[in-house]
């Protein structure tokens, strides 16, 4: 690939942005977007700067999670990310319209391009991406054009979940890509099998957040996303990977 001016645009873009955070997962429906929005709504009640970019092209969601359904990022040279809560807002459904993203190759990677060249991020201590489940083009573009991207692997505690994750882990590893550790989602009982797991691939468990059976009822209602219980878990896993980033 030769040259493209936007990726100094973006390295500009980027430059007060202290920590890059992508959300990953090996397979869709392990409450990877439910995650990304909770992970964001903590660290700014903990007193962070925060960034949440949704580059989920297949099934975007955080603007319902978060209740930013009817905001619109504003153009000043560039865009502006739409205020949640305190939270800097940027979603790839507002390039799309809610229309479905089909589309590969370089048509792909110019539309990540400009995401990122286009958007204005003010100073943050970190930046969450909420990445599209799976090892595909986003990710490669990804790794490729973001500088010191950090990752955070998020799974649920099921044999068929943890194995496509473990590839995505394997992948993420041979390039010697920095992994903060692993988040076992939707814990329903005891066990262990998660954290032999990360014992047995090397990374770090940083804890899990139990099945919460009616936490879509409170998508849109931020006062009421993130329950006593849930907070205790958040600040768990947040105390385990915050002093490495």
């Amino acid at each position: 690939m030769t040259h493209d001016p936007r990726l100094s645009i973006i390295d500009k873009r980027l430059e007060s942005v202290k920590n890059i955070i992508a959300i990953g997962s090996g397979k869709g429906g392990v409450g990877k977007s439910t995650f990304s929005s909770l992970l964001s709504l903590f660290l700014n009640k903990k007193g962070y700067k925060i960034g949440l970019l949704d580059l989920d092209i297949y099934g975007p969601s955080n603007h319902v999670i978060l209740n930013a359904e009817d905001k619109y990022p504003e153009e000043e040279y560039g865009l502006k990310p739409v205020n949640v809560n305190g939270i800097d807002f940027m979603s790839i459904i507002y390039f799309t319209q809610n229309k479905p993203l089909i589309m590969r190759g370089k048509e792909l990677t110019d539309t990540i391009l400009e995401i990122f060249a286009i958007t204005r991020w003010r100073d943050l201590d970190y930046l969450i991406i909420d990445m599209p489940p799976g090892m595909g083009e986003v990710l490669l573009d990804l790794i490729r054009f973001i500088k010191n991207l950090q990752f955070l692997i998020i799974t649920n505690p099921t044999k068929i979940a943890l194995e496509t994750v473990e590839k995505l882990i394997n992948f993420l590893k041979e390039g010697n890509y920095l992994i903060l550790g692993l988040v076992e989602n939707m814990k329903i009982k005891d066990g262990n099998f998660v954290k032999e797991k990360c014992q047995e691939l090397n990374i770090k468990y940083l804890g899990h957040i139990s099945f919460y059976e009616n936490i879509e009822e409170n998508y849109g209602n931020i006062e009421k996303l993130i329950n006593p219980s849930l907070e205790k878990e958040l600040n768990q896993i947040v105390s385990n990977f915050i002093q490495k980033s």
